[in-house]
């Protein structure tokens, strides 16, 4: 098995989907979402704190051409790929997010000052794990590199008379209406011989840069209103307001030869220019170029990660999907060792956790396989938030204030930091974890939970029952009794939460949505959920039609604004699955596990797996949503799936021969016998037949059920899966595990 960095393609989910018609089951799934990935293929570092790309001010990254996009194809904003500049912190694969980062715009020119703004076509585009290169019309070459807390720039210019380098301190956001972030406060300082630092506070936070340019015998100016402020060396914001913005800057300006290139090498921090200024010497050195240097040494940080994932067989674009998916699911979120602005001690400090209420499932689950330590770290900060701000967050972003994402769920960390205490993460306080579990349930949607056993938004009350259940493990494992016994009793209120009469959640409001999308959730009784539906036979049936089983092929959502009769209500009257193009429902394939039918789970996820990815910039369904969309896939190829917050993961058919996981130290090898090679639907436009489990051992002892637990991942072994054409008894007899099981067993 070999490491498949080299099968990254970065430019993957950057542009509409493009993909084939999709054929068979997945031709009756309904995509409610934008049609798009929303990724970028800018210089990223895994887990790291800076990202740096191209940018046009394009939705939602700033990289790319189009504008404001939630539901069908996007509209473009532009006819070609181009860029002002060169931004930091952006967003990844992310939707509706309301606050954008690209801020330190970067602009080599060599056109006048009052130029700045102008957008030139990107050609030859290159991009890497860690690197992304394009040239301008102007014919200035471009390229940066990224390191954990760093960010370097190289620039190779024509010969010109005035060739310039400009660094825009007061840009951010997105050029879409009500899209700019400007400065509350802002300084800087021009310290000469290269060096410059500044502060700009955004959304509330202050963001601090040191700045080291590599520019021979150029001069260096600071700027203000497009005009250069000579002989001046710091200029001061205390407020500014969107009506009183004039940009302001920094610039290193003189002759250029052709084929010159000039370096800029750029520290940030949350805790000041000190602090920036000390990432940026303790990572790459001050007083020396540190292009060449910081592309490497993040490269083979990259390296280090895929080293950990290995896979057999698998056709060239299968594998690319595969590699890519892998990065997406490293580039969030964000990790600032000893940055907090909000607290003074040093510890993590964990941000750009955007989408909480889908990378719960999935990437935080990867994460914690491929880095405990970082798991941990993650969890630790969370816990810290809670206790700074009252609340564990449900979305939290470089940005201060109370708009945390709340309608989207409740209580979703509590099955993070459920899974990281019965893998026994380390350097973890419990008590001080489960205080603020408990204390946490019975804030904003809780509240009403705990006077009426029952919520809306109804989903809330399958967090919330699911929450007290996360906490119940947690307080039992710790010897309090008495709270587990309290917990738990609540733990069961989701049944309050369902009509007996349908077995489906009751009528309420839904995000991104319907009832039939959260109805298929994977609760910690479900057991008992499938006897609240009827019994196996008919759970087995509300899937199938919601999965589309003997349905005709659905028309998706076109260009707004939408015909009659294509529009989102009559999509969601459909009752379908939303088919990976949004995430609510992304673990309802492995409810059948549950119901004895994990042959329909195998049906199901080679549908998706074979129909809505692509190695191509149209290759995702949908957004990426922070990783939880590639986190899903790598999962998915290898015949796994977490189920958060229970310590379990359920076995389905791998769409690879062999693969292996290092985790913490420990190799887990999933091996098969029998199986195909299958191409992907863009290959050949033909549908390849699914495979089945016929039977499987781990470490040798027959494995009767569709699931291992956590641990055993995390401790190693030898998964092996024979596979076959035909559906087979595997796995119909001996259920995954649920409350109830204990309970009355």
């Amino acid at each position: 098995m070999q490491n498949i960095l080299d099968s990254v393609d970065p430019f993957i989910g950057t542009m509409a989907t493009d993909l084939p018609d999709p054929q068979g089951l997945a031709a009756t799934w309904w995509w409610p979402k934008a049609q798009v990935g929303n990724t970028h293929p800018g210089a990223s570092y895994p887990l790291g704190m800076v990202s740096a790309c191209a940018y046009s001010g394009a939705y939602p990254t700033g990289y790319g051409v189009y504008r404001i996009s939630t539901e069908g194809r996007p509209t473009p904003l532009y006819d070609r790929q181009q860029a002002s500049g060169f931004t930091h912190f952006q967003q990844s694969g992310t939707g509706a997010i309301r606050k954008y980062y690209n801020y330190f715009r970067v602009t080599p020119m060599i056109e006048p000052l009052d130029s700045l703004g102008t957008l030139w076509q990107l050609r030859d585009e290159v991009a890497e794990p860690g690197y992304y290169g394009a040239t301008l019309d102007t014919g200035i070459r471009c390229e940066v590199t990224v390191g954990a807390k760093t960010a370097v720039h190289r620039y190779t210019f024509p010969e010109a008379r005035s060739g310039r380098v400009v660094v825009d301190f007061s840009y951010g956001g997105l050029a879409i209406e009500h899209g700019r972030t400007v400065p509350l406060r802002a300084h800087m300082q021009s310290l000469g011989h290269g060096q410059a630092e500044g502060t700009i506070v955004m959304e509330g936070v202050p963001l601090s840069v040191f700045i080291e340019a590599d520019t021979p015998d150029w001069r260096q100016l600071l700027w203000y209103d497009r005009r250069l402020v000579d002989g001046g060396t710091r200029l001061d914001f205390d407020y500014i307001r969107r009506t009183t913005l004039r940009p302001f800057g920094l610039i290193f300006m003189g002759p250029a030869l052709s084929g010159q290139t000039v370096e800029l090498k750029m520290g940030f921090s949350l805790r000041g220019t000190d602090q920036a200024r000390a990432n940026l010497d303790d990572e790459l050195g001050l007083g020396r170029t540190r292009f060449d240097k910081c592309r490497s040494r993040t490269r083979k940080k990259w390296s280090s990660y895929f080293d950990q994932v290995k896979v057999d067989g698998g056709t060239d674009a299968r594998r690319t999907v595969f590699a890519t998916s892998l990065y997406h699911s490293l580039i969030k979120p964000c990790f600032g060792d000893d940055e907090s602005p909000f607290w003074p001690t040093s510890g993590p400090f964990v941000f750009d956790i955007c989408t909480m209420w889908d990378i719960y499932k999935t990437q935080i689950p990867l994460i914690t396989a491929l880095a405990p330590k970082r798991g941990a770290a993650l969890l630790e900060s969370l816990i810290r938030v809670c206790e700074e701000e009252g609340n564990f967050p449900i979305g939290y972003r470089m940005a201060k204030g109370a708009d945390r994402f709340f309608r989207q769920g409740s209580a979703l960390a509590h099955t993070a930091l459920a899974d990281g205490y019965l893998l026994g993460l380390d350097g973890i306080d419990w008590d001080w974890a489960l205080v603020h579990m408990q204390d946490d349930l019975r804030r904003v949607y809780g509240e009403d939970f705990l006077e009426k056993d029952i919520v809306h938004p109804i989903t809330h009350t399958l967090d919330l029952a699911y929450g007290y259940h996360c906490t119940a493990v947690i307080a039992r494992g710790l010897g309090d009794r008495r709270l587990a016994d309290e917990l738990e009793q609540r733990s069961r209120y989701w049944a309050n939460a369902f009509e007996p009469s349908t077995g489906l959640l009751k009528k309420s409001t839904y995000y991104e949505g319907g009832r039939w999308n959260y109805s298929f959730r994977l609760l910690h009784d479900m057991a008992a959920r499938i006897k609240l539906a009827g019994g196996d036979d008919r759970f087995v049936e509300m899937l199938d039609s919601f999965f589309g089983y003997g349905k005709e092929p659905v028309r998706q959502l076109g260009t707004p604004p939408f015909a009659d009769g294509d529009g989102y209500g009559e999509g969601l009257a459909l009752h379908r699955f939303e088919g990976l193009n949004n995430e609510p429902d992304m673990e309802a394939p492995w409810a059948y596990h549950y119901a004895g039918r994990p042959d329909r789970t195998a049906e199901i996820v080679h549908a998706a797996l074979t129909n809505q990815f692509a190695p191509t910039r149209g290759g995702l369904p949908g957004n990426d949503d922070s990783g939880a969309l590639s986190s899903w896939y790598v999962w998915a190829s290898l015949g796994l799936f977490p189920v958060a917050g229970q310590n379990l993961f359920l076995v389905n058919a791998p769409a690879f021969a062999t693969a292996s996981l290092e985790i913490g130290g420990n190799e887990f090898l999933v091996e098969t016998v029998g199986h195909r090679e299958s191409p992907i639907g863009s290959e050949t436009g033909t549908q390849p037949a699914p495979q089945f489990v016929q039977s499987a051992t781990f470490n040798g002892k027959p494995l009767d059920g569709g699931f291992i637990t956590g641990s055993e991942l995390h401790g190693g072994g030898r998964l092996q899966i024979e596979l076959g054409p035909e559906p087979s008894g595997w796995a119909t007899k001996v259920r995954p595990p649920s409350v109830s099981d204990r309970t009355h067993g």
